[in-house]
This record gives structure tokens, sequence and C-alpha cells, in this order.
């Protein structure tokens, strides 16, 4: 987990790790590739193929349904025959199989935020970013996401990153990074 007061940097960092925004100094390197030589549509790739995204505000495309919303990715790669049956799967993981067809805004946030998680999971990522990924949750969905990312990386070997400024939250984390202006303490 990366933490730090507000204005420390957590989520630049996190956002440059995931290779959403550019740094200017320093290397990343991602499954012993380095990222900086690689072309803007390589990039692309790599995070549609080996990384997952779990924002703060959910991110979701409000008029499409919980199940188009959790295709979304794999339909990028073009893999739409198995997007289906993969999200469908991913959605029950979540407990939410039974609301494929809803909307966005006829969820509640815990359960917004859980389809964000399994839209994450599609493609198969070896490591997931979660920018305050319980930040506008109730306690009881905010262990519910934990015990979700803590669930993936035991049994599934998925790396989760995660920021956040919620001190009980590092009792999920197996090492915690620490930020103060922007460097690591």
């Amino acid at each position: 987990m990366i933490t730090g007061r507000n204005g420390s940097g957590k989520s630049t960092l996190l956002h440059q790790l995931a290779l959403l925004d550019e740094y200017d100094s320093g290397e990343i390197t991602i499954h012993d590739q380095k990222t900086s030589p690689l072309s803007e549509r390589k990039r692309m790739e790599l995070r549609l193929r080996e990384l997952g995204y779990i924002f703060q505000e959910y991110a979701l495309i409000g008029e499409l349904s919980t199940l188009e919303n959790v295709m979304l990715p794999a339909m990028m790669l073009g893999s739409n025959k198995e997007a289906k049956a993969k999200a469908l799967e991913l959605l029950e993981k979540v407990d939410l199989k039974d609301k494929y067809r809803r909307l966005p805004s006829e969820l509640s946030g815990g359960e917004q935020q859980r389809v964000a998680i399994a839209r994450s999971l599609i493609n198969n990522p070896k490591i997931i970013f979660a920018d305050e990924p319980t930040a506008n949750l109730d306690t009881d969905s905010s262990k519910k996401v934990l015990e979700t990312f803590k669930s993936l990386n035991e049994k599934e070997s998925i790396t989760v990153i995660m920021v956040t400024h919620e001190p009980d939250e590092l009792a999920y984390a197996s090492r915690q990074i620490k930020l103060a202006d922007g460097r690591i303490v």
C-alpha cells in the first residue's frame, strides 16, 4: 500500500507506475520490461494485457450495463467472444451476477466499485492499481473490497498496489510505502 498525507504524491506515483501519466526521471520496469522505450501503442497494449485499474470514482460508463462495463477492456483487445462469459464469471465472483443488466446509476457505491474490480480482472492482469478504492464506501463495502483484494493476491498471485490514507486498511497490506512531500520515507 502507498500511504501518506493529502498532497504527498500518492496518486501521482500510482498513475506513473500504472503507465497512465508520464514521468521525467527514473525507470519503470514491468515484468523485466523497461517501459520508457515503448511506443504509446505498446504501452497501451501492456496496460490492457498486464495491468488492471480501479479508480476512486469507479470510472464506469453510465450508458453501458454492468456486463458491458466489465467486458469493455476485453473488447478493446478484440476478444469479444470470450468476453461475455468471462465477464459473467467475474460478476459472479464479486456477487453481482444477478445485476448484469443494470446501469451504474442503479447500483450502490459498493456495487459500482465491485463492478470496477470485475472490469479490472477481465484481461487477467498481473498487477492491479487501485487509487483510494474505498474512499466513497461505507465500512462494510470497504471491507468487502479489501477482502477481495487480499483473496486475489493470495489465491491468484495478483499484485495489488493501492493508495490509501486509511490506517486500518494497512492490516490488509504485506508492504507499505509511505510518501511525504513526493518522497518515499
